[in-house]
């Protein structure tokens, strides 16, 4: 079972194929099948011109996995991964020569 523990949208800045992408959307997701559990963050770029414009290209994502043993979902260890959520998003959006702007949330927060 796939699940969006936290996810929101963000201004930002990124040129990826030569397009300018103003949008970010940043998720910790958890994956868990036959009593194994998986996390991963990602950062996916968009352009985003206007609050209503959230068309999402997969083309400037990145994803990186924090997190594969034995188990189920814990809040306690999701709690400890949302404490370095941005710094692991900003490294993912570095890779990618861009950044999220944190200080400028486009939607809430989503969190399950």
């Amino acid at each position: 079972m796939v699940i969006d523990v936290y996810s929101r949208y963000y201004c930002a800045e990124c040129v990826f194929n030569e397009i300018p992408r103003k949008g970010a959307l940043v998720k910790l997701t958890s994956d868990s099948e036959a009593g194994n559990i998986r996390y991963t963050v990602s950062v996916t770029f968009f352009p985003y011109r206007d609050p209503e414009d959230f068309v999402i290209s997969y083309d400037a994502c990145a994803e990186k996995e924090i997190y594969n043993a034995r188990g189920r979902r814990s809040k306690k260890r999701e709690k400890a991964f949302m404490e370095g959520f941005e710094a692991e998003i900003d490294g993912l959006a570095a890779s990618m020569g861009g950044r999220v702007l944190w200080d400028a949330p486009i939607r809430d927060a989503v969190t399950a």
